[in-house]
């Protein structure tokens, strides 16, 4: 069923209209009166709606039930990136947004190649964030994660160190496994965190595990900046039973 994002705290009772970007989406899908969408505010909250009218900029929707999400996964996992080059993050930020990530969070690394300065990181947040819309769209959740953006390696390991289980991983870590480190305690709330290209420095892996984090492996392969985020959430959400 096609979905639509409304603005937060957009007062949802017996009618809605759609505007803007999402009447232009509505046009180019063709929808017609009597077609049954779901609207959703982007926090978890779903509406079933029937289309009342389509006119030139804006779609009325008849609003039929508030329903439950099934879409959410059950545990909480942020997916900390160091930024990459090129349009890597994009692609991360797409498929974390369809494996269930419930953020995404960018930081400088001491490796790093990519620093973009202030104002072009805003601009680019501000599309970055278009790409979680349009994956959370297309892969029918209610929820939009956050794509964040922090200053520095300090600031992503504190705000990492919070979740029930945060995990750093490195190359030359050979020991401790993802696997392992699930294993070791229950858990709703877990933070995975990845290093750039040159990956991460050994000072950098010391600061974290002084922070809290956990250091893993991810088997005896080295994998690309964009490989491993998306490895690790995809384990960590096949052992939450989500897939």
């Amino acid at each position: 069923m096609v979905r639509f994002f409304i603005d937060p705290g957009t007062p949802v009772q017996q009618f809605l209209v759609l505007t803007g970007e999402n009447a232009a989406h509505a046009k180019v899908l063709r929808l017609k009166a009597g077609d049954a969408v779901t609207v959703s505010d982007g926090q978890g909250a779903d509406w079933r709606c029937t289309i009342s009218d389509v006119s030139p900029g804006q779609v009325s929707l008849v609003v039929n039930s508030k329903i439950s999400s099934v879409s959410e996964a059950h545990v909480q996992v942020s997916v900390y990136m160091a930024f990459p080059k090129s349009d890597k993050l994009e692609h991360v930020i797409q498929k974390a947004t369809e494996l269930g990530a419930f953020e995404i969070v960018a930081f400088p690394s001491a490796r790093c190649v990519s620093r973009p300065d202030a104002k072009s990181l805003a601009k680019k947040q501000e599309r970055w964030q278009k790409i979680a819309v349009s994956a959370a769209e297309q892969s029918g959740r209610s929820r939009i994660p956050q794509v964040i953006l922090l200053e520095s390696y300090q600031a992503a390991l504190a705000r990492a160190a919070q979740a029930e289980l945060a995990i750093l991983f490195y190359e030359n870590e050979h020991a401790v496994t993802l696997r392992m480190a699930l294993e070791r305690k229950p858990w709703q709330t877990v933070s995975l965190l990845t290093g750039p290209e040159g990956g991460l420095e050994e000072a950098e892996v010391t600061q974290a595990r002084q922070t809290g984090l956990e250091v893993c492996t991810l088997g005896s392969r080295i994998l690309r900046c964009e490989t491993a985020p998306l490895c690790a959430l995809s384990a960590v959400m096949y052992a939450a039973h989500e897939f």
